[in-house]
């Protein structure tokens, strides 16, 4: 497989995190550079690790995971938007200090479920997986970050009437994740 195509699957592959990042983004007011990087690096780890659990994983578990994925992915993105838009509609000025761990673990592996069927696919190709989860990483990595960042600007700008749209984007990828698999 071309590094072209390699980076072309980490850009898409990195684009549901990176909505994530923005989000986040906006709600953090304290912490945030600890915050971006800690949520980037979960964000970049979970899009290596899964490609390489499927990579693994070959062909025997690919029905069983293909029957869950996109439902966990989307009750995980689901919850966390209609959580948000709860919160500002109700007038609660929840902004978070810092991105928790179990928060960045969570958004990690809702964002990352896709990887793994991407690792399966590397399998079933036979291609090597080392270069294609560091690039899928890195890429994810960046542009975490940079959406955190851009997240940040919005949020000043807008202030929290701002995560509802927040909450609106993630309901939104957990319905793409849904309707990809189920359409």
């Amino acid at each position: 497989m071309d590094y072209i195509t390699i980076l072309l699957i980490a850009i898409g592959l990195s684009m549901d995190a990176t909505a994530v990042a923005i989000v986040k983004g906006i709600t953090v007011t304290k912490e945030r550079r600890r915050s971006a990087i800690l949520l980037a690096s979960f964000f970049g780890g979970f899009q290596m690790l899964m490609p390489l659990i499927g990579w693994l994983a070959g062909l025997g578990l690919k029905d069983t995971i293909m029957g869950i994925d996109h439902w966990i992915a989307f009750g995980l993105l689901g919850f966390i938007g209609l959580k948000m838009i709860y919160d500002s509609i109700k007038g609660e000025e929840e902004k978070e200090e810092d991105v928790t761990i179990y928060a960045a673990l969570v958004l990690a592996v809702a964002t990352s479920i896709d990887a793994l069927m991407v690792g399966l696919s590397f399998a079933f190709l036979e291609t090597s997986i080392f270069v294609p989860i560091v690039i899928i990483g890195i890429v994810t990595f960046v542009l975490s970050l940079a959406g955190f960042s851009f997240g940040s600007k919005i949020g000043t700008v807008f202030g929290n009437r701002i995560k509802i749209l927040g909450g609106i984007i993630l309901i939104l990828i957990g319905v793409k994740i849904l309707a990809e698999h189920l359409l």
